[in-house]
């Protein structure tokens, strides 16, 4: 028999509304902003971003993957989609013939350097100009707790701690 749950008082219920609508409504509006200020959709820049970061401009699929935290099959959905755009290209691995290589190509690099800067100013303007840097610091170390919460704690059907740390 179910035991009774422990209902949320009005207090942890204000804080759990609170951060599961900001925390679905700000990330839907940024993507808005990076959609219509670049053409980029969100996982565009995600996958760009991380390319133009790593300082041979590529990166093994495999270790995007994790790195994103995406499905395999997403992955190579996405880069089919930027490929057809010449965002990247995705070639063999040198180092593992089973795996192949993502490599950003000048439009790519060009585009993200393009919307960096405009990504930026939302996330200024929706985030972090909301706070003094006191509060940033406690929004930091708040998510980082639950982050490492998460972590800890696998989910079970997982069978390995999450990492969300990015």
């Amino acid at each position: 028999m179910p035991m009774d749950p422990t209902w949320l008082d009005p207090r942890e219920d204000r804080a759990w509304r609170a951060f599961k609508h900001a925390s679905h409504r700000l990330p839907l509006r940024l993507q808005r902003h990076l959609l219509r200020d670049s053409g980029l959709s969100d996982a565009d820049y995600e996958i760009l971003a991380v390319l133009s970061e790593h300082p041979a401009g590529r990166m093994p699929a495999q270790e995007m993957s994790v790195l994103l935290q995406w499905e395999k099959s997403r992955l190579s959905h996405q880069v089919r989609r930027m490929q057809e755009r010449e965002l990247v290209v995705r070639e063999p691995n040198p180092a593992d013939a089973r795996s192949a290589m993502i490599r950003l190509l000048p439009a790519g690099r060009r585009a993200v350097e393009a919307a960096a800067p405009l990504h930026v100013d939302q996330v200024r303007r929706h985030l972090t100009d909301l706070f003094t840097p006191d509060e940033l610091d406690t929004l930091a170390a708040l998510n980082e707790r639950i982050l490492r919460h998460l972590a800890d704690e696998p989910f079970p059907e997982q069978g390995e701690s999450e990492d969300l740390s990015n």
